[in-house]
């Protein structure tokens, strides 16, 4: 069964998909990058700030769906700039106990939506 996933406590989707899709008890998150969902805005300026964001808008989702960062199991992470890895790995590994972080890719790209610096996306399962 394929339920869609939204929340107002994430950034509306930009294009034509949604959040997340959850499929029986697997849940696939869309992209999300620095947007605040309060304002709209982007938050720009600082890689560690742009980070986070992007992980409290992942958090937003998985709570809607009933789940936490202990339920991924996958993540793949879109950057501009890899030498900005290290301070994006800093603030990724907060949210994670490294006894069960998810499997994961870091990627160097050349352009994200809103030519933001960063992008994440997720599978969890419950």
């Amino acid at each position: 069964m394929k339920k869609i996933i939204n929340t107002p406590n994430a950034p509306a989707p930009i294009g034509p998909y949604n959040q997340a899709i959850l499929v029986n008890d697997t849940l696939y998150i869309s992209g999300q990058i620095p947007i605040d969902p309060k304002t709209g805005e982007l938050v720009e300026g600082d890689i560690q700030k742009e980070t986070k964001q992007s992980m409290e808008n992942l958090k937003a989702i998985l709570t809607e769906a009933g789940m936490t960062f202990e339920d991924v199991i996958k993540s793949s992470i879109f950057v501009k700039d890899m030498h900005q890895f290290s301070k994006i790995n800093d603030v990724y590994a907060t949210y994670f106990n490294p006894s069960i972080a998810p499997a994961r890719e870091t990627v160097e790209v050349a352009n994200l939506p809103k030519f933001v610096n960063v992008e994440i996306s997720m599978i969890a399962i419950k």
